[in-house]
């Protein structure tokens, strides 16, 4: 086994950045200390235990400072509670006029996954507690309808459906069901392995086309406004006799703003003072901001709004004692893998230095964990120099010198790492364009065309119901405007109104060239949408691209990493990274280059991809790694290769840091010493 000071060598930081970006996708990758916040877990959970019992929903402000841990904070909720309550995340909603919709396509989005530990799905389980409910209900003498709910994952013939829905209907008690045959016949459709995913996305609110509806036993999609708010409602009468739901919403600082630029804070005010005044039952909504947002904007909400917040929970700054433990459990792994354990749990880092650094013995987790990615490093880069001079003081218990601001090359270097690691999780987790709304994808959109500062961006190109299906923007090689509409809606009627908005706005001569962003078919020669839709797109200036999934996923990236700025929760290598800093990443990188929709669009022109793609960005994630490390062991750089790129053989690595080596990039230090000792640098 190797020495603690040989593992440092060959390690990387492990106070590095974490990628995720939300508490739903995080799972707790990084240890978590019990201590940290536990008073407010413990306030959070009374609350919840409040709304199991008396099944009233209650609204709680979580705030804290940049940089304490609310979106950590919110995974470990989850992680805690999850068998208690059903956990639902918001992203930052996109336009303040479909609010609604976009919290029930989120909804649905979250109670389609299943939590730690359990295969079936948080829907499927709130289905389960429902129809257990039921069980109960019913009496004696309906044994055969308990006996055929026991079977309900079964192949259920049509003729039980409506048996389904008027149990449903008459046995939980449930009273003011928005429209309840089709609701509960949704659910039952949910119980029917070859219907569930189509019933999820008629919950989501997708536009469906007719055959599905048919097959769904449903008139129409969910196309308002009213029709999710009163979706959402039934979520919450069903619950009030099952689990609670968590309703999070986070990363509020890009939610939809006013014309004045503020976000419009007081939309969401609105929903949870219409859950209020509905008399909506067994909520738990949580609304995560940063302190300074907080202070900041409350004072615009209405005061009759403020009144129904049940509560507010502050994340404190953390004590020296669990900033120890903190910086304890990133280095533990480290420790355990050494010929013999350290005199101190958190060496190579010492408790004098926390004092020093800390005098008020108070911290929040961001700072501490900068404090140790620092600190880690430059006594990794003096063991490199074989503890030659100058010794860094800090280790004699002497307070560390000011950060010095972190290389503008290795911040370009460490942000292409967190890009690959953001990536590939969206990859994951978004298999089709349409799991995404309309009015999203274009804040998406507009988001990237503002990092690359194109001029005269402004949405709602056309008008009418589907205006947040469009913007307009100029390019910057001549004056034309320019305009994109993007839908992926099913159903055709949509279609011909979306075409015929479309038609309008160029009749108007609102844009000189319009772009239709659509991978779905455009109908037949039958339907009017389709004419119109030939007419404008037919050896006309305009063009329909079809867009390809990894084009989404590029724009789902970004705008997770806006989300994160915006929140003051982008930090790489010590370094807030604001708004105007992201954007400049972006495009010195050029990653947004390599997207095929926006070529398609002539923002960027059209490249043809190497003949190896892949092996192209493991070479890159390679070289980025040892900037960021400086130097490493080529074990550890091939270990970090292999859990990024799983496809890739060990044969491939190797051959790939050959060639880093022959182009003069890097270097290995001992190319004789035993594969295992090996370490790795940049060259200057």
């Amino acid at each position: 086994m190797a020495t603690i000071d040989q593992l440092i060598q060959q390690s990387i930081n492990p106070f590095g950045n974490d990628a995720a970006r939300n508490f739903w996708e995080e799972q707790q990758q990084s240890p978590t200390v019990d201590s940290i916040h536990e008073e407010a877990l413990t306030a959070i959970k009374s609350v919840l235990d409040q709304v199991s019992q008396d099944h009233r929903t209650r609204t709680l402000i979580l705030y804290g400072d940049t940089g304490s841990g609310k979106t950590h904070f919110l995974g470990r909720l989850k992680e805690n509670l999850n068998s208690q309550a059903f956990f639902v995340y918001i992203e930052p909603f996109a336009q303040s006029d479909h609010i609604w919709r976009h919290i029930l396509r989120h909804t649905i989005d979250s109670l389609v996954n299943a939590p730690i530990g359990q295969t079936d799905s948080q829907l499927i389980l709130w289905i389960k507690s429902c129809l257990s409910t039921i069980r109960q209900n019913l009496k004696s003498e309906q044994q055969s309808l308990i006996d055929k709910i026991k079977t309900f994952f079964g192949n259920i013939d049509q003729a039980d459906r409506q048996l389904f829905i008027d149990i449903l209907k008459n046995t939980v008690g449930i009273k003011g069901i928005y429209n309840a045959n089709e609701f509960f016949g949704i659910l039952y459709s949910l119980t029917n392995p070859e219907l569930y995913s189509l019933a999820c996305e008629w919950l989501k609110g997708d536009d469906l086309e007719d055959e599905i509806l048919k097959k769904l036993r449903v008139k129409q999609s969910i196309d308002s406004e009213e029709k999710a708010l009163g979706i959402l409602g039934n979520f919450s009468k069903i619950s009030a006799k099952t689990q609670p739901i968590v309703l999070c919403f986070d990363q509020l600082d890009n939610i939809a703003r006013l014309p004045n630029g503020l976000i419009d804070i007081q939309a969401l005010f609105n929903v949870n003072s219409t859950i209020y005044n509905g008399n909506w039952e067994g909520l738990l909504i949580i609304i995560s901001i940063r302190t300074a947002s907080w202070n900041y904007n409350y004072k615009r909400v209405q005061p009759a709004d403020l009144d129904r917040i049940s509560g507010k929970i502050p994340l404190k700054r953390i004590t020296l004692e669990q900033a120890e433990s903190l910086l304890e459990s990133r280095l533990y792994s480290l420790h355990q893998k050494a010929d013999s354990l350290p005199a101190s749990p958190i060496y190579p880092l010492n408790t004098k230095v926390l004092e020093e650094e800390f005098p008020s013995r108070k911290a929040v987790p961001r700072q501490v964990l900068a404090l140790g990615r620092r600190l880690f490093q430059e006594y990794k880069e003096w063991l490199f120099r074989d503890q030659q001079p100058p010794k860094p003081k800090w280790i004699d218990g002497v307070k560390p010198p000011p950060p010095v601001p972190p290389d503008p090359g290795k911040i370009l270097a460490e942000f292409q790492l967190l890009w690959q690691q953001e990536y590939k999780k969206v990859q994951g987790k978004i298999g089709k364009i349409s799991l995404l709304a309309a009015p999203d994808l274009m804040r998406m959109m507009q988001e990237v065309l503002e990092a690359l500062k194109i001029p005269a961006i402004k949405p709602k190109l056309i008008s009418g119901k589907y205006a947040s299906y469009s913007l307009s923007y100029q390019l910057p090689k001549n004056r034309d405007k320019i305009g994109i509409v993007w839908t992926e809606d099913a159903n055709m009627t949509s279609f011909f109104n979306i075409m015929n908005a479309c038609q309008k706005a160029i009749q108007k001569n609102l844009c000189q060239q319009l772009f239709l962003i659509r991978i779905g078919n455009v109908g037949n020669a039958k339907l009017t949408g389709y004419r119109i839709y030939s007419q404008i797109f037919t050896g006309t200036q305009h063009t329909h691209i079809k867009p390809n999934l990894t084009s989404v996923h590029y724009l789902v990236t970004y705008h997770n990493f806006v989300n994160s700025a915006l929140a003051d929760e982008l930090v790489i290598l010590g370094k807030l990274i604001t708004l105007p800093m992201l954007q400049s990443l972006i495009v010195k990188s050029k990653i947004l280059e390599k997207c095929k929709l926006l070529q398609d669009l002539e923002i960027f022109p059209k490249v043809t991809p190497g003949p190896n793609p892949t092996m192209e960005k493991v070479k890159e994630f390679l070289l980025n790694l040892v900037i960021t490390q400086g130097f490493m062991g080529v074990p550890t750089l091939i270990d970090q290769a292999a859990s990024q790129f799983p496809e890739v053989t060990e044969t491939d690595t190797k051959n790939l840091i050959d060639l880093l080596c022959q182009e003069k990039k890097v270097k290995i230090l001992d190319p004789k010493a035993k594969f295992q000792d090996q370490l790795i640098c940049l060259i200057a």
